[in-house]
């Protein structure tokens, strides 16, 4: 496991590798949305060959297909809202010239403006936080070693001291990333943990202190308050550290992945989400809604185990790779 790791992280520190690596993700990508896009595209497909004139009959069918596809009501809305104004205002008439028009909406909803990596390239704490079982200590895990390869010094808090097991698994991945941890007992304070991670980051001149977090949404007013001790830490102890809080989701969860983003959004300041288990999932269309329903641009992409499935999010290649057919080979 250790020499398949730093494998890994040398071919992804290596520049030449970069655009062999991205058309290998975009594969994956591809892939692992087989079954969304049979949900999705196929639906589509049929109602632009179905349909011989544009009309109200035909816009219900596009809007049923895309709500259904996990895309979302307030998505499906707005990308309707703008196929409509350019149908009118190119004057198109077949059903089947609006494909290009779908697919170009859909990309401009995934677009909610800059989703630059600026804690990649300043003093920064990043908070991961999502419920149990998303994938997320494995997530943080993936990011260290990603930092990493990009000559970063990261350090690992293991700052969900409410599950047993949490730093244990944690702990495996630091070593896995060659990343020093700093860890707690298991129900200890996970501020005071956050307290001595950030003592640590400061001494040993760290460029990101990633910290794993509980994840109970169950009782948010714990979370609540758990987060805002530990918030009030770092104001107090670290303040000129850049701040990124990241939301994992199971992307095979679909709306309830979308419910939660919305609980956690009301406990944390959010300001990237993260979708994993993109492979095999019918429900890849939430991350189009999750964008659209809350503002905050997904950030990262997972769709499988290795430390190279987990990508920065291009809301291009994720259309092309939804909308794509054996046509495109």
């Amino acid at each position: 496991m250790a020499e398949e790791f730093e494998k890994m992280m040398t071919e992804d520190a290596e520049p030449a590798e970069e655009p062999v690596k991205k058309e290998g993700f975009f594969k994956r990508l591809v892939s692992g949305l087989t079954k969304t896009r049979d949900n999705i595209v196929s639906g589509m497909d049929s109602i632009f060959s179905g349909f011989s004139n544009i009309d109200e009959e035909f816009y219900e069918e596009l809007e049923e297909t895309l709500i259904m596809g996990d895309i979302g009501v307030r998505a499906t809305m707005d990308i309707l809202e703008a196929l409509r104004a350019k149908v009118k205002e190119q004057h198109i008439k077949e059903p089947m010239d609006c494909k290009q028009i779908l697919i170009d909406s859909i990309k401009e909803q995934m677009n909610v403006g800059e989703t630059a990596y600026e804690f990649e390239n300043r003093t920064s704490v990043v908070f991961v936080i999502g419920v149990n079982g998303v994938g997320k200590t494995t997530t943080i895990g993936k990011l260290a070693g990603k930092l990493t390869a990009q000559h970063k010094k990261v350090i690992l808090a293991a700052a969900d001291t409410f599950r047993a097991a949490a730093g244990e698994q944690l702990k495996e991945w630091a070593n896995r990333a060659n990343v020093d941890m700093i860890g707690g007992q298991e129900g200890s304070d996970a501020a005071a943990v956050i307290y001595d991670a950030v003592a640590a980051a400061k001494a040993r001149k760290a460029d990101v202190l990633l910290c794993d977090t509980a994840g109970r949404l169950h009782n948010k007013k714990n979370l609540m308050e758990e987060l805002k001790k530990i918030n009030r830490v770092i104001d107090r102890e670290y303040p000129e550290a850049f701040r990124e809080t990241l939301v994992v989701l199971d992307g095979t969860t679909g709306q309830n992945a979308l419910a939660q983003a919305k609980e956690f959004n009301e406990a944390a300041d959010i300001t990237g989400i993260i979708l994993t288990k993109m492979d095999g999932t019918a429900k890849g269309g939430i991350a189009v809604a999750v964008q659209a329903e809350l503002g905050i641009p997904v950030k990262y992409i997972g769709v499988g185990e290795s430390i190279d499935d987990l990508q920065k999010f291009n809301a291009d290649e994720f259309v092309d790779a939804l909308f794509y057919s054996s046509e495109n080979e």
